[in-house]
């Protein structure tokens, strides 16, 4: 059953999480009164169908539906999560809270995206303070996992908001004592402090501090956070080693963090001078896509890696892969059918110039189903690393149909062969039910160590005994036996 959240407040932030929710499957119901709410959520939801689909290597749930609504009490019918993102004004909060808290239910989860106030100061005078917490997102919240979760006095509701979090891909990060501006902000604006003191003295420019951020130091955050950078910067000794040379530093003159330099009509004006030079040939929403193509490689990268953000990805990917991609034999509904192997949209990084996906890809995406199908029988990590594994001989590919970016791939495995140290797939890609492409690939089984042909274990023998058996009776797949040495 598809869950329906409101959103309160449809500018850059919620319409993010607009896009987060709907799609994550929910039904997205939308309350602002900005005539133009419409087209701006209308504009950040193109955004995210073009960039979200590809962070993930499995298929996103269907859509949910979007509407919007000309009150607060229409918007929060039904909805279960009810997410505020109001300018930062504590009476306007509070009076949205009165006004929601009337008509929703008594159990609804009420979010605020604040990046500034406490909960304390949020729940003040609520009719029910329990059912309120600070849900402080990073832009963009469609592709950013991380989400600074302060309770307040909703303790009760920390396993329902970390479940429903999770389920839409992202990571609560649970803050044990409230504080003004929660913990990343308050990071960001050290760094913003001193940027503004260096373009005021004329030290550097703006591009001159972004460059120093995203060249150096912003390419080791993304990976390594900042106490994890300066242990390494500390050599073998690490952490230790790192405070006793260069903490007394943190002693020394260098930086203007308690004062804030007066933003007078001059300094705001060479400060939007600079930042228009730097990159104002490109509008707003392009700028968007440029950075949402790049957060997509960067993650893309961190998944392939298992590390930090990637690896909330990788977990999300395994929840929406549950029931729908076998991991192991028992996971298989019907032996007697081919096996799903893969499910995924088309990343916008895996077309060419033409627009259709590149050849690359059709082997990626067709290696990682032969990957899954060696999973099913029992080829796991743990199998490969005790020395054990397939290597592909051979491979052959037919390309039938067009396939762009955005289009939900899906593949099927045909097991043909599989007797002793050979394994003979074949694979389908579809788009619903239209076949895109097939593959054929020839594996040998190899002892690690030898580097040569060996038997399988006999548990994977047996279990690909058991597909080669079931899957028998289909039909043999059109092309069948093209690849050389097959004929």
């Amino acid at each position: 059953m598809q869950q329906t959240a409101a959103i309160i407040g449809g500018g850059v932030i919620g319409g993010g999480w607009a896009a987060r929710f709907l799609l994550a499957g929910w039904h997205v119901r939308v309350f602002d009164p900005d005539p133009d709410a419409q087209r701006k959520i209308g504009e950040v939801l193109e955004n995210a169908r073009r960039s979200l689909p590809g962070l993930s290597d499995t298929a996103l749930p269907a859509e949910g539906r979007l509407s919007f609504h000309s009150t607060m009490s229409d918007a929060v019918d039904g909805a279960i999560w009810i997410q505020e993102s109001v300018p930062e004004r504590l009476d306007l909060k509070r009076k949205v809270y009165q006004t929601l808290q009337h008509h929703c239910a008594a159990d609804a989860i009420i979010g605020s995206s604040t990046s500034g106030f406490k909960p304390s100061d949020l729940q003040g005078c609520a009719t029910r303070p329990e059912q309120i917490v600070v849900c402080h997102p990073f832009n963009p919240v469609y592709l950013l996992p991380l989400v600074e979760v302060v309770m307040g006095q909703a303790d009760a509701l920390e396993p329902r908001i970390d479940a429903i979090l999770r389920q839409l891909g992202m990571r609560p990060l649970f803050i044990r004592r409230e504080i003004d501006a929660h913990i990343a902000d308050r990071l960001l604006e050290a760094v913003w402090r001193e940027a503004l003191w260096l373009v005021n003295d004329g030290i550097a420019t703006t591009q001159d501090i972004d460059e120093a951020i995203r060249l150096g130091f912003g390419l080791r955050w993304a990976q390594m956070g900042l106490f994890e950078t300066y242990r390494i910067a500390g050599g073998e000794a690490g952490m230790v080693h790192f405070l006793a040379q260069f903490g007394p530093a943190l002693e020394w003159p260098w930086t203007k963090l308690m004062d804030v330099p007066e933003l007078t009509d001059a300094l705001v004006a060479r400060i939007a001078s600079q930042s228009d030079a730097q990159s104002g040939t490109h509008s707003i929403r392009a700028l968007e896509r440029i950075r949402d193509d790049n957060l997509v490689g960067i993650l893309r990268v961190l998944k392939a890696n298992d590390w930090g953000a990637g690896a909330v990805l990788n977990r999300h990917d395994n929840h929406l892969d549950e029931g729908e991609i076998p991991s192991d034999m028992k996971g298989i509904a019907d032996l007697a059918r081919p096996v799903k192997t893969l499910r995924r949209a088309v990343p916008l990084d895996w077309t060419d110039y033409n627009g259709h996906m590149n050849e690359a890809r059709y082997l990626q995406a067709f290696g990682d189903a032969t990957d899954r199908l060696m999973l099913i029988i029992g080829c796991t990590p743990d199998y490969i690393r005790a020395g054990g594994s397939y290597f592909t001989a051979e491979t052959h590919i037919r390309h039938l149909n067009e396939v762009h970016a955005g289009t939900q791939i899906h593949i099927e495995t045909q097991v043909l062969a599989g007797a002793g140290k050979k394994m003979h797939l074949f694979h389908r890609m579809f788009d619903g039910t239209r076949v895109l492409a097939t593959a054929e690939h020839m594996l040998i089984h190899v002892s690690l160590e030898t580097r040569r042909a060996s038997d399988p274990a006999p548990q994977i023998a047996d279990a690909l005994a058991r597909l080669v058996h079931a899957h028998g009776p289909l039909p043999r797949p059109e092309g069948a036996g093209a690849a050389i040495g097959l004929r």
